[in-house]
């Protein structure tokens, strides 16, 4: 497994555009948080009625606990960011015939999926590690006095890990069933930003049909329910939400199993 995992570092750590986009994850993460956190000081602060009237209905959702989810659905947002550097690393070994170098080189096809598979968790926990210390940041700067319940929803940070698995496997799948990184990009950002969504909406509120939230994406998304100061706002579906996701965690690692059962299968078969 080590020999795997050095292979591994010397593909990646003289490719100039995978760091980049790993620094452009680093910056995301922390300024889309920061960024809304702003957006909130500068409604509540303001000494107005509205100001304090707003503040006292929706709390502080940058407190401890609440900040573990809040930043947890912010975060998801940007997925599509790492995303970028999955694809990369998938397509680059076709592009660069990486791949067929290492079969020449002695390994089996499944120890080359073991070390993409690895690459994708490793890029999984740096991300929610990422996550998980904005969470911190934010939670300790914005919670007044000692609370006993800091930790109380931290699982979300867990759920957070678990989505990014499973949407950066997807990503996965496609850079490896295409092959050249920028059509796997955009098939993948066109999915993902705009033909699931749509489909998901269109079912939902014009045929009344809930199947959207099986689509592949969707249900990962659906582990991270909206925020409790926005949820609010119709109490009832905020609750079906939250009691939905003890579902999707099944549904989403039943998902992942297939992902990666299709990735190995497909590789054992394709030549190289």
């Amino acid at each position: 497994m080590l020999h795997i995992l050095k292979t591994e570092w010397l593909k990646i750590k003289g490719y100039p555009a995978f760091w980049w986009v790993m620094g452009i994850t680093a910056l995301t993460y922390p300024g889309i948080n920061y960024l809304f956190h702003g957006v909130y000081e500068n409604i509540t602060q303001k000494d107005t009625q509205r100001g304090k009237i707003l503040k006292m209905l929706i709390g502080n959702p940058f407190s401890f606990p609440e900040a573990w989810h809040t930043v947890a659905y912010f975060s998801s947002i940007f997925v599509f960011i790492p995303a970028i550097v999955v694809i990369m690393l998938i397509t680059n070994e076709y592009t660069y015939k990486t791949n067929r170098q290492n079969i020449i080189d002695g390994w089996s096809r499944r120890e080359f999926m073991i070390a993409k598979i690895t690459d994708v968790i490793i890029l999984t926990l740096l991300v929610a590690v990422l996550s998980a210390g904005v969470a911190l940041v934010i939670g300790i700067a914005n919670t007044e006095g000692a609370k006993s319940n800091h930790w109380q929803m931290s699982y979300y940070a867990g759920l957070f890990a678990l989505q990014t698995f499973s949407q950066l496997s997807i990503a996965f799948t496609i850079g490896l069933l295409l092959r050249k990184s920028f059509i796997a990009l955009a098939v993948f950002s066109f999915y993902g930003i705009i033909v699931e969504p749509i489909a998901v909406n269109v079912l939902k509120y014009k045929f009344d049909n809930n199947i959207g939230e099986y689509f592949p994406l969707e249900i990962s998304q659906r582990l991270l329910p909206k925020p409790a100061f926005i949820g609010r706002i119709d109490e009832k579906a905020y609750q079906a939400s939250l009691d939905a996701v003890k579902y999707h965690i099944g549904y989403t690692l039943a998902l992942i199993l297939l992902t990666w059962l299709i990735c190995f299968w497909i590789y054992n078969r394709r030549d190289l």
